[in-house]
C-alpha cells in the first residue's frame, strides 16, 4: 500500500491596506513558495470586522489608511478581538524609527518599509509564524497604554 501524502497546513493570513494593489502584490509575494491562506481588507472597519470574527495566523497591516488608520486597528485589535495575541506585522511607506517604536509600543510585531522586497517579506512572516508556534504573547491591557 502506498503511504498516505498529509498536506502541509496553510496559515491564515489577513493582509490590511487600502491599496488594491499593494494588497494584491502582498498576497501574491506570500502564496508563491509559501503554504497560506490570504484574506484581504481594504479599510479599516473591514479589518476590525475580521480580526473580530476569524483567527489569522499573522496578520499585515498598514499605516497609513483613512479613518482610524493601521496604528488605530493595531491598538484595537489588542485592545480585545480574537486575534489580540496574533503577530502583527506593520508594513509601510513610513520609516521614521519613532512610529517603528510606537507600533513595537502598542503590540506590533515587526515594521517592515516599502517598498518591500520579497525575499524580507518572506523571511518576516516565517519568522511569526515559528515564533507563534513557541511563543505565547501576553494580553495587552489597554489601561497600561495610558
Amino acid at each position: 500500500m502506498p503511504a498516505k501524502k498529509t498536506l502541509a497546513p496553510r496559515h491564515r493570513l489577513l493582509i490590511v491596506d487600502d491599496e488594491e494593489s499593494t494588497r494584491l502584490l502582498i498576497a501574491r509575494l506570500l502564496t508563491k513558495g509559501m503554504k497560506v491562506e490570504a484574506q484581504l481588507a481594504g479599510t479599516c472597519e473591514q479589518a476590525l470586522r475580521l480580526a473580530n470574527n476569524y483567527a489569522y495566523d499573522a496578520i499585515l497591516l498598514d499605516l497609513l489608511m483613512p479613518g482610524i488608520g493601521g496604528f488605530g486597528v493595531l491598538k484595537e485589535i489588542r485592545a480585545g478581538s480574537a486575534n489580540m495575541t496574533t503577530p502583527i506585522l506593520i508594513i509601510s511607506v513610513v520609516s521614521e524609527q519613532e512610529a517603528n517604536d510606537r507600533c513595537i509600543a502598542a503590540g506590533a510585531d515587526g515594521f517592515l518599509v516599502k517598498p518591500v522586497e520579497r525575499r524580507a517579506l518572506v523571511y518576516a512572516v516565517k519568522a511569526l509564524l515559528a515564533a507563534r508556534g513557541k511563543v505565547k504573547r501576553k494580553p495587552r491591557n489597554p489601561e497600561e497604554d495610558g
